[in-house]
Order: C-alpha cells, then sequence, then structure tokens
C-alpha cells in the first residue's frame, strides 16, 4: 500500500473556500472567524482526518497552551484528586496538564522542572515548598506563574495554594491530649525525603512538647510513600519498642490503615487498647471498621483553587493573592 501524505491545512483551505490563514486562525479560537466559516473548517478537518499540529504553532507563537506540573505519587488518592482539580479548571480555558513524577526526590524534581521548562510551560505547579537551591533559582528565574500546592511556604516563589502540615497535625495531637490520651506515638517515613511528613512529624513533636508530654514515641515506616505493609510493620515496631503507648498518629490515612489491621491481627482492640489517628481523608478510612479518625485537606480544593489562581495571574490579576487551605479534624471511631 501507497504511503499516504496527513491532510494539511492547504487541503482543509481548498476543500473550503478559504486561506490557509484562515484556517488557522479558526484552529487557534481566534473571534476574527465567523462561526459559521469556523464549523465548516471543522467540518473539512473532521472528514480528512486533520490534526492541528500544536507544538508548530507555540513553537511560532512562543506559547503554549499547558500546564507543568510537579507531584511526587502517581497513585496516591490524594494528589490524583489535586490533578484532576486542577485539570478541570484549567481545561475549560483551553489549557492541559503535563504531568511530573517525583518519587518524593528533591533532586528529581529539580531534574524534572528543567526539563519541563525548556517545553515553555504557561506556568509550573508543583508540591510542596521546599526546593534544592537550583530548582528554586530555575522557577525563579523562569518569568512565569509558579504556585506552590500542598504547602504554605514562609517565602513563597511566587504564590501557594495550601496549609501548614505542622499545624494539621498540632490539631490532632490537641485533641487526643483533650479527650485524656497522654502516651502519643508518631508514625511517619524518611524526614529527609517526604518534607510534608517531615513538618507533621515536627507540629506532632512541638505540640506534645507544648503539652509537656513526652514526643520520643518516633517510629520511621521507611522510604516514602509509606504503604499499607509498611504501617503494619511500624506497627509491630512501635507495640515492641513503646507497649504502653495509648494512641498513635500516622503520617497518612494508608499507614494507618495498615497499623489498624497490624493491631486487628493481634487482637488488639481499637479505641480501647490504643487509638489511631491518620492524615489525607482518604476513601479507605471511611469505610474501614473501625473508622478511621483524619484530618481533611481538600485535596481536590487546593487543585481548584490552583487553577483560579493560576487563570487570574495569567489574565493580568497583579493583586492576586495565596490561597490558604484549613484542613479539619474528622473524629471517626478509632479514637476517643
Amino acid at each position: 500500500m501507497p504511503n499516504r501524505k496527513p491532510p494539511t491545512m492547504a487541503d482543509i483551505a481548498r476543500v473550503t473556500g478559504v486561506s490557509p490563514m484562515t484556517v488557522s486562525r479558526a484552529f487557534k479560537g481566534e473571534n476574527l472567524i465567523s462561526p459559521d466559516t469556523r464549523n465548516a473548517i471543522l467540518e473539512a478537518a473532521e472528514s480528512l482526518g486533520y490534526v492541528f499540529d500544536a507544538t508548530a504553532s507555540s513553537l511560532r507563537s512562543q506559547k503554549t497552551d499547558f500546564v507543568a506540573v510537579t507531584i511526587p505519587s502517581v497513585n496516591n488518592a490524594n494528589f490524583a484528586d489535586t490533578v484532576g482539580g486542577l485539570s478541570d479548571t484549567v481545561a475549560a480555558h483551553g489549557m492541559q496538564i503535563l504531568l511530573g513524577y517525583t518519587n518524593y526526590d528533591v533532586v528529581e524534581e529539580e531534574r524534572l522542572i528543567e526539563q519541563l521548562l525548556r517545553r515553555k510551560p504557561q506556568a509550573i505547579v508543583v508540591t510542596g515548598g521546599k526546593h534544592t537551591p537550583r530548582a528554586r533559582r530555575l522557577l525563579e528565574n523562569a518569568h512565569i506563574p509558579i504556585i506552590e500546592t500542598w504547602d504554605a511556604p514562609g517565602e513563597p516563589i511566587g504564590h501557594y495554594v495550601g496549609f501548614s502540615n505542622a499545624n494539621a497535625v498540632r490539631e490532632m495531637v490537641d485533641h487526643l491530649v483533650g479527650v485524656g490520651y497522654r502516651k502519643i506515638a508518631f508514625i511517619g517515613g524518611d524526614a529527609s525525603r517526604d518534607t510534608r511528613g517531615s513538618d507533621r512529624r515536627l507540629g506532632f513533636i512541638e505540640a506534645l512538647t507544648n503539652h509537656g508530654l513526652d514526643a520520643n514515641r518516633l517510629i520511621s515506616a521507611g522510604v516514602p510513600p509509606i504503604s499499607m505493609r509498611e504501617g503494619a510493620e511500624a506497627m509491630a515496631r512501635l507495640l515492641k519498642d513503646f507497649p504502653d503507648t495509648e494512641a498513635v498518629i500516622c503520617v497518612s490515612d494508608l499507614s494507618a490503615f495498615g497499623a489498624l489491621t497490624e493491631c486487628q491481627r493481634r487482637q488488639i482492640s481499637v479505641p480501647s487498647d490504643i487509638a489511631i489517628g491518620g492524615f489525607g481523608d482518604y476513601e479507605i478510612g471511611d469505610i474501614c471498621v473501625p473508622r478511621l479518625t483524619t484530618i481533611n485537606v481538600g485535596a481536590r480544593q487546593i487543585g481548584v483553587e490552583t487553577g483560579r489562581l493560576l487563570l487570574s495571574i495569567l489574565d493580568g490579576n497583579s493583586d492576586a493573592s495565596n490561597v490558604t487551605i484549613v484542613p479539619r479534624l474528622i473524629v471517626r471511631e478509632t479514637t476517643r
């Protein structure tokens, strides 16, 4: 079978009786083209099987239609909800998401930021407010909107949509102490990689110290992201090293669910023998038995608000301000 050349704008122009420039303007959505002409061009393109080459167009205009986004995990439901909220918001304005996966590694984030900047995105959205010095310089010198999410950095590079992870955990500590727990532990990951998890651990230590309680019941569950299995293994170590623990706060609902199942395996009653709290308000925490006390941080709301802020900045709004999300403690059956 002979090779067939793909259809071009010139082919569409011949079919519709307009100039190739008119075809190009129709695909770019310019208002100079009448609705009837635009519809005729799109119908001709459909019948010919033409696909608009946005890459070539962006090279000419030095303007793309995508937002670069970095997230630490691709199989985390909360980050997926954030990306979904962001994508839905900007898609309504003709923009798309180009996603990069850092695996909780700031060095990998640095590499991705450099790669993404080469593609000339309209903006960059990153997860967290802590980066390598070089990554920070790259973002500061990009001269495009930069939004940090899932954090409230003291010195944001551009704007942020997020919350204080430390303060969120302090609220859970205050609740547990308020209902009578005194010997409280924390299960988290490698603090050098998961910066948000590190902030939660710091909030735990500061809150217990402020209450005059021992803050040394710290169990590392390994390299993030912490799985349910790793949460179970960490719970086993906690029960061995600190058998008199009354309550434990886990860095995420997934690790908390693992901790819960380890207790059930050992026939340890939750919350009668030990209370368990998570973080993130995952679906599993609302359907497990007993249901998990947790902190809801509005994962999808973070994405939606990021999209709205981004569109406002791109529209030239110089008064666009940071968005602080207020986490919400949800007390369920795994604590008093």
